[in-house]
């Protein structure tokens, strides 16, 4: 599933093409996705203008001038390809793609003012869209008990040392806790736990708040690095021009299961364990 970057980069890569345009025809090729689409949801997108894109956790939310946001999670397989159209910024080059030819996934599509296409396209259909009040979107269902912004200045280390203060669950389910830092997912916890040297199954509690005041900003500085490489694909992940993201050929431990660290004068290789279903990679030498 895509993780902060690779959303960010979405996101960031939609923005040239719908903020500030109006959408002149949304069409819904199906009823649902993971859930059903909001009643009329094609109609009121119709004709409203993009006001401004952000990002919230995994969640791109399309703010409208009709006072509704659109809130879209790209699930397991979900992309947000863009074609046709110019971009309207003297700083981007024209769209070059011509609308391709529409595909059996295409589930929605959005037709900007200019001639520019966005079409969410999701093979296993665990993505999902809906439609809620701008001034009331921090209470939608999926947002209203996230925790803070890796980038927000509610996030740093002291923050951490509070918000794990007790918990006995091990750092890494910790960190993939939505509730105590939004975005985070198994790619990123790996690679920061590895960088600032802390094993993934160390219980939250017993690390102490010097360790959890360096891990802050190596979080944020993973997920940056990956944000600039366009973040990491690994099956289905595409950015908005349909190019993969590169990030996993930095990756220092996830999915390197065998392979020799890299730390300088480590001999040791890297190993996996299975943690809540998920895998965590980490060197036994380099974490403790």
């Amino acid at each position: 599933m895509p993780e902060l970057p690779e959303v960010e980069t979405v996101m960031r890569g939609l923005a040239p093409v719908m903020e500030g345009r109006r959408i002149a025809r949304a069409r819904a090729n199906r009823p649902d996705l993971r859930w059903p689409f909001p009643d009329r949801m094609a109609e009121r997108l119709t004709g409203a203008r993009v006001r401004r894109l952000r990002r919230r956790s995994k969640y791109i939310l399309a703010d409208l001038d009709t006072g509704e946001t659109l809130l879209v999670h790209l699930g397991m397989s979900g992309r947000m390809l863009i074609s046709g159209g110019t971009s309207g910024r003297a700083d981007t080059a024209q769209f070059v793609h011509a609308h391709p030819a529409p595909e059996k996934h295409d589930h929605v599509v959005l037709d900007m003012e200019d001639g520019g296409r966005v079409t969410f396209n999701d093979p296993r259909r665990f993505g999902a869209m809906d439609l809620m009040p701008t001034d009331a979107a921090e209470a939608h269902p999926l947002l209203a008990h996230l925790g803070p912004e890796p980038f927000g200045n509610a996030f740093s280390g002291a923050y951490l040392a509070q918000a794990l203060k007790g918990r006995n669950t091990p750092i890494k389910a910790a960190l993939l806790d939505q509730k105590v830092v939004a975005g985070l997912g198994n790619i990123y916890v790996c690679e920061a736990l590895f960088r600032a040297g802390i094993h993934p199954a160390r219980k939250a509690r017993r690390i102490a708040a010097a360790r959890l005041e360096a891990l802050a900003p190596i979080i944020r500085d993973v997920l940056s690095e990956a944000i600039e490489a366009g973040g990491s694909s690994l099956r289905d992940y595409r950015q908005t021009d349909g190019e993969l993201g590169y990030f996993q050929h930095r990756f220092d431990v996830y999915g390197r299961e065998g392979d020799a660290c890299r730390t300088s004068g480590c001999a040791h290789s890297i190993r996996r364990i299975v943690q809540s279903g998920r895998s965590s990679f980490y060197c036994a030498s380099c974490q403790r």
